[in-house]
């Protein structure tokens, strides 16, 4: 769905405090939220505001988020 919010509170609500947490105990894990939630919000101006941009640069922002959404879920849960 173009321009579908995918903030980490909505993406993983059992973990909003935890997130807070470590994002403030954590300077690397804060790091990759915030660069999280840059991109998605790059991403929905882009889907919503009918940015042109081209394909391999789009497809390379989304990948960049599904990896850092990786890598903060495996922290949650570790």
């Amino acid at each position: 769905m173009l321009g579908e919010n995918h903030a980490l509170m909505f993406e993983f609500p059992e973990y909003k405090d935890k997130i807070h947490e470590l994002k403030m105990a954590d300077e690397v894990f804060g790091a990759k939220v915030d660069e999280y939630h840059d991109l998605d919000h790059k991403i929905r101006g882009l889907e919503s505001g009918n940015v042109p941009t081209d394909d391999a640069t789009f497809r390379s922002l989304k990948m960049r988020r599904a990896q850092l959404k990786d890598e903060i879920y495996s922290q949650l849960t570790q």
